[in-house]
């Protein structure tokens, strides 16, 4: 079985009232308005050969960090967490310097995809908390979607000492039909930048039919993953599931089979390099966990 890191999955626990966008009305988000703990993974990484994890934000708060950093450190198969800090306010600053003491704190996600001006990555940080993320050797992951690509890359242009990942492939439009060339121009623009890395996941979730055969989404999923292997090389996408949102769409499983299709044309150290060695090196994981 190959070796994998889960560079994106989430845990969360209803009770802490701070999941707004699971508030939404949509019915669709129903299978995830219920509790989703380290417990719950647990048996998906032993079958699967998931040695380590990365958990992931999924509220816009601090205390929904020290939620997970306390999940991390009763888990030791999470290798990294990264959580929330305002960007906006100088202030952060401090919060960043002690939770930077910790190792297993790995950098932050502005939820920008959820914010009401596409431009704010490139106007609204305050220089003080990016100038900390660099000086602490911290991450920035980044949740958007194909209109906020131009400011993200406006911002990567700023900051080349900051390490960046793109989340989900910036959710390209994949319903039959949807044109992608804008989302193609500005990932492709985005990639040029040398320490912008993407994730591979939470693609199928973006594909509106549930029913669809894993033969179906791979082939829907197939001309997005061209694209980001073209832009970013084997050495610069990493793999992760966005479990539990992954259950929208399909069951873990499924998304391992659709992946380990898409990765069998790369030479075997390059589906290494994306299953697991890449997320090692971008995040500074302990590789001594992942043996």
């Amino acid at each position: 079985m190959a070796k994998r890191i889960d560079a994106h999955h989430h845990c969360w626990r209803m009770a802490r009232g701070d999941y707004g966008w699971l508030d939404a009305a949509s019915p669709a988000l129903d299978p995830l308005r219920r509790d989703f703990e380290p417990a719950q993974f647990e048996p998906l990484r032993a079958q699967f050969g998931v040695h380590q994890t990365v958990l992931v934000q999924a509220a816009p708060t601090t205390g929904e960090t020290e939620h997970l950093l306390h999940l991390a450190a009763r888990s030791t198969w999470i290798a990294g967490v990264v959580g929330w800090i305002d960007l906006a306010n100088a202030t952060s600053t401090a919060t960043l310097e002690h939770w930077a003491t910790n190792p297993v704190f790995k950098g932050v996600r502005p939820m920008l995809q959820d914010l009401p001006d596409p431009r704010w990555i490139a106007t609204a940080p305050q220089p003080r908390v990016i100038d900390s993320l660099e000086r602490l050797g911290l991450r920035l992951d980044a949740l958007v979607r194909p209109q906020h690509l131009p400011a993200l890359t406006q911002f990567a242009q700023r900051h080349p000492q900051l390490p960046i990942v793109l989340d989900h492939g910036a959710k390209p439009p994949m319903r039959a039909g949807e044109p992608q060339s804008y989302w193609r121009t500005h990932v492709a623009a985005l990639a040029r930048e040398p320490q912008v890395c993407c994730k591979v996941s939470g693609l199928l979730t973006e594909i509106t039919d549930s029913d669809a055969t894993v033969d179906q989404q791979l082939d829907a999923v197939r001309p997005v993953w061209d694209h980001l292997l073209d832009c970013f090389g084997a050495s610069r996408l990493i793999w992760g599931s966005d479990w539990p949102v992954l259950s929208l769409a399909a069951d873990y499983g499924r998304w391992i089979a659709v992946c380990e299709a898409l990765f069998a044309d790369l030479p075997e150290a390059d589906q290494e390099r994306v299953w697991w060695r890449n997320a090692a090196d971008f995040y500074h994981l302990p590789l001594e966990l992942a043996a």
